[in-house]
């Protein structure tokens, strides 16, 4: 794809609208859906640069479903037939045998003629693609898979917070999850200025409501949080400049950034998150708004481990549950792509452009 056609994502002249028409089979724990909750039945893809993605790894590893289905790891680039497996040996998939994701999409329907996204669960048995709906599919892992949850697991999607929590979660998601890629892909002044407008509306809403409380839903992590989580981690990273959301950096938000480090030093958090990968993707594959292609260095991400003082809010991120134990083998991110890592990965470590 050259660099005077981009990369699709920029319509001139209009808003950025996200398609949002996935595939929206379940896998279910009552036989309500032809999709069992069985473990070693499914694999869960990934690319840790995605955060709608990187929510499933978290709430996986939150939940400890790491014994019930595995989870394979795309690269942070892609172009515009698929994500692929490349970092893997050979680059395939160990489990599904492909090369690119599409291959699941085409399992499913040989003909499936929209995007290829992750995350995905995929039925091993067939190759095939169950769902990419990756509202519902976190929610799922913490209603249906409930047998194969580990002691002390948390639970994210209370049901006594659960109206209140759909309405965060939603303004969440419309203003802030997405209202990042409203700036970044606006096609017009005006279309960006409106966006820019919602979304710090909605940053103050938060800055304010987590000055008092110590999570979005009070005191201990819900499904809420891993939602918000994912776009602050890529805040100052990529959004402040790349999607030019620059009222303020994230670090600039006392609450907002304490909140962000709170988080990321529980496990499950940071221990999920790859810096490197998440700005190689941005700056690479958005080759609309960064033609050329280059990533930068900065910003430090030491700062992440800085203490945050929010104990002092009370509460606990498990309630009266425990942390998960150790990253599964195999799944770590590596140190040197974490806080205060290296910026980016190496020229010759990264496949080619797409």
């Amino acid at each position: 794809m050259s660099d005077d056609q981009g990369s699709g994502y920029v319509s001139s002249g209009q808003e950025y609208t996200r398609d949002t028409n996935y595939i929206t089979d379940r896998i279910t724990a009552d036989g309500s859906s032809p999709w069992p909750a069985e473990p070693g039945r499914y694999r869960l893809v990934i690319a840790r640069a995605c955060p709608w993605a990187n929510r499933a790894a978290i709430v996986r590893r939150l939940l400890g479903l790491e014994p019930a289905f595995s989870m394979g790891i795309c690269g942070p680039t892609h172009d515009e037939r698929s994500w692929t497996f490349d970092l893997d040996p050979g680059g395939r998939d160990p489990v599904l045998g492909y090369e690119r994701l599409q291959e699941a999409f085409f399992a499913r329907d040989p003909e499936y003629p929209r995007g290829i996204t992750v995350p995905a669960m995929v039925d091993v048995p067939t190759k095939a693609v169950v769902t990419n709906d990756f509202m519902q599919m976190t929610l799922d892992f913490s209603t249906q898979w409930t047998a194969h949850h580990r002691d002390g697991a948390p639970d994210l999607y209370p049901e006594h917070l659960r109206d209140e929590m759909d309405e965060v979660m939603q303004r969440v998601y419309t203003e802030v999850n997405n209202g990042v890629y409203r700036c970044g892909f606006a096609g017009s002044q005006r279309a960006y200025d409106k966006a820019y407008e919602r979304l710090w509306t909605a940053l103050d809403w938060l800055e304010e409501r987590l000055t008092t409380r110590r999570y979005l839903m009070g005191d201990t992590i819900t499904e809420a949080d891993v939602r918000l989580f994912t776009t602050l981690a890529r805040f100052d990273a990529v959004y402040h400049g790349h999607f030019k959301c620059n009222r303020q950096k994230l670090t600039e938000m006392p609450a907002l950034w304490g909140y962000a480090r709170d988080l990321f030093q529980t496990p499950g958090f940071g221990d999920t998150t790859d810096f490197p990968q998440i700005k190689e993707h941005y700056y690479v594959v958005h080759a609309d708004i960064n033609p050329t292609q280059v990533i930068p260095m900065g910003p430090d991400t030491s700062n992440w481990l800085t203490p945050h003082g929010r104990e002092e809010l009370g509460g606990a991120p498990f309630g009266d549950g425990t942390p998960p134990g150790p990253v599964a083998a195999g799944e770590e991110v590596p140190a040197s792509h974490g806080p205060g890592g290296i910026g980016h990965r190496p020229d010759d470590e990264r496949p080619p452009r797409p």
